[in-house]
Formats: structure tokens, sequence, C-alpha cells
């Protein structure tokens, strides 16, 4: 998830910007009204090296339609950022009409081995955050490769279950599962989906977000 000048999803843009399965139950609505899914992340919610038809914030929505949930997503996500660029912009990022906000954060904190405190504090704070404006949240986790050590992918897993239990939140414990480590689902770089992976990312975690929209 290296720091890119992708288009719409560099951190210079959004500045800039600042000046479920067929068995799960149809969302109820309330009111009729549309509700606003945030994605708040890095190049996988922004759909680095993708159309944005082919990203995730699009195939998310339309699965959740397909869900029966009346959702509309909105990609909140930078390339390159980690926990504490989420954290610096988590304020004007997530907008104030947001219903939900997906927090998928930590890949790139992996990346630069970054403490799992630090970064389970930085998320801690964006939650927190985000709950003190009556902004609900999911949390989507990363399960670190054991080739970066035991101790240290022990301590890194561990920050999005101890999150969950701790603020009550509905968790996604493995935002890349099926598709890490298959290469017929990512890109060259081996690190981001293709078409194919985002498809297999938005039907795990879409029963999810739809749980967590009730």
């Amino acid at each position: 998830m290296p720091n890119t000048p992708y288009i719409a999803f560099t951190r210079r843009a959004v500045l800039g910007l600042l000046a479920v399965t067929p068995a799960l139950p149809v969302l109820a609505q309330t009111g009729g009204g549309t509700q606003i899914v945030t994605l708040l992340g890095d190049s996988i919610t922004a759909g680095f090296g993708l159309p944005a038809r082919e990203a995730l914030p699009f195939r998310l929505e339309a699965e959740l339609k397909r869900l029966g949930a009346n959702a509309r997503v909105r990609g909140a996500g930078v390339s390159g950022d980690t926990s504490a660029a989420g954290l610096a912009r988590v304020d004007f990022s997530v907008q104030a009409d947001s219903s939900l906000c997906l927090v998928a954060l930590g890949g790139n904190d992996l990346l630069q081995g970054i403490d799992p405190r630090r970064t389970s504090a930085n998320l801690d704070r964006i939650i927190t955050r985000l709950k003190a404006r009556n902004i609900r949240v999911a949390l989507a986790g990363m399960r670190p490769p054991p080739a970066l050590g035991r101790s240290y992918a022990r301590d890194f897993a561990a920050i999005f279950p101890n999150l969950a239990s701790r603020h009550r939140l509905i968790l996604y414990p493995d935002l890349l599962a099926g598709v890490a480590g298959v290469p017929r689902l990512n890109q060259r770089d081996g690190i981001h989906p293709n078409p194919e992976g985002v498809k297999v990312i938005v039907r795990g975690l879409a029963p999810v977000v739809v749980r967590a929209l009730v």
C-alpha cells in the first residue's frame, strides 16, 4: 500500500478538498432515508490501480443494495495512509451525514513495522472521535503474515478484536480474507486486489456492514 500520486485518493487531493448472504434479513429502513457508509482507510478502500466501478466503494454499495440495504458508500481511503494519518484527517474525511464509518486502517502500519501499541492508540482515538459525533463504527482488521515475526504478528493481530471488544463494535476480522497471498486475486504488486479480489472482499464484508447498519 505504498504512497502514490493516484489521482483521486492521494493525501494531496484530500487536503485540497478541505480549503451478506441470501439468508440475511432485509435491512429495515429508518424513515425511508438512504444511509451513508463511509470507508475510512488506505489504498485498499481507495481502489488503488482500479477503475472507480471496480473499486471497493462502488462494489460494496452494489452488494449492499442487493442485500436490501438502502445505503450509499462513500470512499475516504487515501493511498499510503497509516493509522496516524487517518487520525489526522478523520474529522473532515468522515462527514457528519455518515450513518456508519467502517475503519479499515493498519495495513501500512504493518508494512512499516510500526509498534502495535501506537497503531492501537491511533485507532482507539479515531473510534472515540467518531462515537463522540454519534457516528456508528465498524472495524475491519488485518491479519499479518507470520513471516513478520511471531511476537509482532501476535501483538498486531490482537489490536482489532481488543478494540472491538472495548468499544463494542462489529468486527470484520480480516479485510483481505481469501485474497491475501492469492496471485489470481491480486494486482502485479501482490498487495492490492484486482477486480476479482474486490468481489471476494465484498462478499465477506457486505453482510457485516448490513448488521452494523441495523
